[in-house]
């Protein structure tokens, strides 16, 4: 079957798509604005580390498309304000391993729960219940679409 294809050369899928990411990148920056919690190279860490647990430097800045010296002066700064450490990997003796401290836990847990209780605010002040079900059954869809992808999907 062939694919079919909008004015321009672009299918019905790829203007999704483009228009998905686009939005997801719009609601990523409005929630983060709107709870204080703005990205930045050590918060990215924090969270990082909180998804994947310890990693070593070279990891972290390979997951955050940096480059080893930039990722190490980001841990260096994390470990000063004490939210990270670093430890002795098991798997190489030579080889350290950067981990969360319980603040830096904490640090990344808060902006999680900030930015949830703003989505959720959201939702139930703008959304009726059938269109938080149709939210609900999109969510579903995405999870599919990661899936597909060979990345595990969000729980």
């Amino acid at each position: 079957m062939t694919p079919r294809t909008e004015p321009g050369g672009a299918t019905p899928e790829d203007e999704l798509a483009e228009s998905l990411r686009d939005l997801v990148g719009q609601l990523v920056r409005s929630v983060r604005e709107r709870t204080d919690t703005q990205s930045n190279a050590q918060s990215e860490a924090l969270s990082h580390l909180h998804r994947s647990g310890p990693v070593s430097v070279s990891r972290l800045a390979e997951s955050r498309g940096v480059t080893h010296q930039t990722m190490r002066l980001v841990v260096a700064r994390l470990e000063a304000s004490g939210l990270v450490e670093r430890k002795s990997d098991p798997a190489d003796g030579r080889g350290q391993l950067v981990e969360l401290t319980a603040q830096g836990r904490e640090a990344a847990l808060d902006g999680q729960r900030k930015r949830a209780a703003w989505l959720a605010q959201a939702i139930r002040t703008t959304l009726s219940p059938a269109e938080q079900d149709a939210l609900a059954e999109a969510l579903s869809l995405l999870k599919r679409v990661i899936a597909a992808s060979g990345t595990p999907p969000p729980t």
